[in-house]
């Protein structure tokens, strides 16, 4: 027989960037176990692909895998951002200097076993350049990250051969190609 699942308790121990809790839930046979939430604002990634079939990518450096990763252009949804798109847009001109617009192609949850955290996925066809506001600041890891530009078809295969495998890039680049391609 299903249960349900009670928050009987929750309490913040950590608040920065993300914000992390520990909840106790009562489980449906009645004991209850704690769980750690990190609590993060949305974010958006863009597949940007030109008419060419080329796709920008991101040569840039994760701390949290202590490496450079290879991913599509994306961020965090600021407050001032109107909808996911605007943030979408946003993101395309501060980090590859283009603009455009952008449909969307799922929205997915980062990791559903201890962040709140939800990724919505948009395609630009043929981005054109576009100049960043005057008050854009690069920053931190950004001032040392690379655009690169590649063939869907490539970009592609890396996916395949495990040589691109950060999520959000993943699925955007499959579900882009798909979409190019119906």
């Amino acid at each position: 027989m299903a249960g349900w699942f009670e928050t009987t308790a929750s309490r913040v121990v950590y608040a920065g960037r993300g914000t992390v809790r520990i909840d106790t839930v009562q489980m449906p046979d009645g004991e209850e176990a704690e769980r750690e939430i990190v609590e993060m604002p949305d974010a958006v990634a863009v597949v940007a692909v030109t008419d060419g079939s080329e796709v920008f990518l991101l040569k840039q450096y994760r701390q949290a895998v202590g490496t450079y990763v290879l991913e599509i252009p994306a961020g965090i949804i600021d407050d001032e951002d109107a909808s996911p798109a605007a943030a979408a847009r946003r993101e395309l001109v501060e980090e590859i200097g283009h603009d455009g617009e952008v449909e969307p192609l799922t929205v997915f949850l980062n990791s559903a076993g201890w962040s709140t955290e939800r990724t919505h996925v948009f395609l630009a066809r043929a981005p054109r350049p576009a100049a960043a506001p005057d008050d854009f600041v690069v920053e931190h890891e950004e001032l040392d990250m690379e655009i690169v530009r590649l063939p869907m078809t490539q970009a592609v295969a890396l996916v395949a051969s495990g040589e691109i495998s950060d999520s959000k890039t993943v699925i955007g680049l499959l579900l882009a190609d798909r979409a190019l391609t119906d």
